[in-house]
């Protein structure tokens, strides 16, 4: 015999224990939704003139055509996030954390190598999955469950959400992956500072990694390929030095630093940037869009960009803070950090504050895989935040 609920109803089974169709919209985060939906839609108005740039100019490298497929096809997948249920989500947190991590590991024997990494597995009508993308949702959604009940007090309190934190930031870098890996990073060390985790303990994290770090750097320990871009970046800082390897390690950097440079105040125009007519600047509908974005909208376009993309991110924190329950609180602050995160690393990259490693603008770059999770956490965020489950832990109280 099955239980009754108090209201007796029969308990939630299948698949509306995970979905509801009922969704308060009156409730709903609308500024984020739409400024989210602006920047997809900023994307494909840029990737469309590069593609028809590519045909005007006979480029070689042609930038990815299908990136309205691809949104198209993620786009149910912000639908699904709006309508998952809290509790369910809640409950099978670590079940997706570990299906992200199984599905990592497949791509060593499944995956196809591209650019010196094998990331992608091939999946039927031409579309490619990138797990380490997937692995971003678990890491946050895991991290929240994990510290739904801690809030780093004591030194037994770290070691599940450490854990967790660390082992696909292993897996990831292996691939290798040093891009996603290093947005994990902040991800982790804001949801830690969120949940409670003292700021000395983190600052001495932090301290710690970047000593790990340089001597990784300096004794060796890394990739030859990761160490030449390590030291194209220190010596890039120089203009000469950069001036005279730019045809050598330090093309992407240059053409990058070029592009943004070349856009002036206003810009060159839509589409009639160097770097589209010429094609010369790698990666430049993914990677290296924040550069031809700077180029053909110049400096009050660029800033724009920047502008609405921190306050973007920080809606969600904004949205965090009103959310009584931890565990949604916590997902949608670590969304939010999520953006923040390949912003933050995105730019940086291209205007030369870090060294250079492939990292998407999340819903503005091309790539199906990177489309369909930032989707997909915009959609848990709106979602976890409209619902707003009635919560009577610690939290609830604080002021």
């Amino acid at each position: 015999m099955r239980p009754w609920t108090i209201k007796g109803t029969r308990p939630l089974s299948g698949w509306r224990s995970a979905i509801s169709l009922r969704v308060p919209w009156w409730r709903l985060d609308w500024p984020i939704l739409l400024v989210g939906l602006g920047l997809v839609a900023l994307g494909l108005v840029f990737v469309e003139q590069m593609s028809q740039a590519d045909d005007l100019f006979g480029h070689t490298h042609r930038v990815p055509v299908k990136q309205l497929a691809k949104a198209l096809v993620a786009a149910p997948f912000l639908v699904l996030g709006l309508l998952v249920r809290p509790r369910w989500l809640r409950r099978n947190a670590y079940a997706l954390y570990v299906g992200a991590l199984f599905l990592v590991c497949l791509v060593p024997i499944l995956g196809e190598e591209r650019n010196g990494a094998k990331l992608w597995i091939p999946l039927p009508l031409g579309l490619d999955l990138q797990p380490s993308e997937l692995v971003k949702i678990g890491v946050i959604v895991a991290l929240a469950r994990a510290l739904y009940r801690t809030r780093l007090e004591r030194a037994r309190d770290w070691r599940v959400p450490a854990l967790l934190a660390l082992v696909p930031i292993a897996l990831v870098m292996v691939q290798p992956d040093l891009g996603t890996a290093l947005t994990l990073v902040p991800i982790t060390l804001g949801m830690f500072w969120l949940a409670g985790a003292r700021t000395r303990v983190l600052a001495a994290l932090v301290l710690g990694a970047a000593l790990v770090g340089y001597s990784a750097w300096r004794l060796d320990w890394i990739q030859g390929y990761q160490k030449k871009r390590i030291d194209t970046w220190v010596s890039s800082f120089d203009p000469d030095s950069l001036i005279r390897n730019k045809n050598g390690g330090a093309f992407h950097l240059h053409k990058a630093q070029l592009s943004i440079g070349n856009g002036d105040i206003f810009g060159q125009g839509l589409g009639r940037g160097v770097a589209n007519e010429a094609g010369h600047l790698p990666e430049r509908s993914s990677d290296s869009i924040f550069a031809v974005i700077a180029e053909e909208s110049g400096f009050l376009g660029a800033s724009a960009l920047v502008v609405t993309y921190l306050v973007f991110a920080g809606l969600f924190l904004v949205a965090a803070g009103r959310t009584r329950e931890r565990f949604s609180r916590l997902v949608i602050a670590g969304t939010g950090l999520y953006f923040a995160a390949h912003f933050a690393i995105n730019t940086g990259v291209n205007l030369g504050l870090i060294p250079m490693t492939g990292l998407t603008l999340p819903l503005v770059s091309t790539g199906g895989s990177s489309m369909l999770v930032s989707l997909a956490l915009l959609g848990l965020a709106l979602g976890l935040s409209a619902r707003a489950e009635v919560a009577l832990d610690s939290d609830s109280f604080r002021e």
